[in-house]
């Protein structure tokens, strides 16, 4: 039984369904299990499909599509599912179709679902740090926007990705966000003065939401990293010497 996890504002906005969706409840085996979305994993394509029907028919959605997510800023709008085999490069999806679910594949990275209720109009980001340092977050607002969204009346919810216990960086990695976002200061921190950094990726998110305007922006407090049976995660993967590593969708969808 898929039990994915919800953000209440989102929750509340009259035809629409979301659902940051955990590891649980799907057909898949062994690293992969049980509900791995990714069809870019090494996992049986068949398996994958039933993960994503499940999905879908959990939103009460006809289609449900994801794209293929390069740490970019293209927010690529959508009225249709593509056809069968295609999957456009495109970090951050916009629709005002109903029945169109819109997924963002994690296993680390932030995944954002935002939501218009009076426009009808939806967006889901795949924001990793390079992504949302470099913009993907304000060019989904963008998109909303070009089919009549209102960002003072978009809704929008970070869900689980890595934590910042769990997230140690380089201090080359914070040089670039300084350099170039003097405000990401605020989301880096250490043990001691001699210690590597980590960096709260979930904080900096809403830091680009919330500097974009929105009506409202939270986050659901979870890190995929630490709680195992509940989420993948390509660095504990790494760690635990595994070949490969699931994928958790994250989805929404005018119903």
């Amino acid at each position: 039984m898929l039990k994915p996890l919800l953000n209440d504002a989102l929750s509340g906005l009259a035809g629409i369904a979301h659902g940051f969706f955990t590891r649980r409840g799907g057909v898949s085996q062994g690293i992969y299990a049980s509900l791995n979305c990714g069809p870019g994993s090494g996992d049986s394509a068949a398996a994958v499909r039933e993960n994503r029907a499940r999905v879908a028919a959990h939103l009460g959605a006809r289609d449900l599509v994801s794209a293929k997510q390069v740490h970019g800023t293209r927010a690529l709008i959508l009225d249709a599912l593509w056809p069968e085999g295609e999957r456009p490069q495109a970090d951050a999806l916009v629709t005002a179709t109903r029945g169109l679910a819109l997924g963002v594949l994690t296993a680390d990275c932030a995944p954002i679902l935002l939501a218009d209720g009076q426009a009808g109009v939806v967006a889901a980001v795949h924001a990793g740090w390079r992504g949302a340092l470099a913009g993907i977050i304000e060019a989904a607002v963008e998109a909303m926007e070009g089919l009549g969204a209102q960002r003072q009346r978009i809704c929008a919810s970070v869900g689980p990705c890595i934590g910042l216990e769990a997230y140690e960086v380089g201090p080359e990695f914070e040089a670039e966000f300084r350099s170039r976002d003097a405000a990401s200061a605020a989301f880096f921190a250490r043990d001691s003065a001699e210690a590597r950094p980590h960096f709260d990726l979930s904080g900096y998110a809403l830091h680009r939401l919330r500097g974009a305007g929105l009506a409202q922006a939270a986050a659901v407090p979870a890190c995929n990293y630490t709680l195992q049976s509940d989420f993948f995660s390509y660095r504990r993967s790494r760690l635990c010497g595994e070949t490969d590593y699931g994928r958790q969708i994250s989805a929404i969808v005018l119903t």
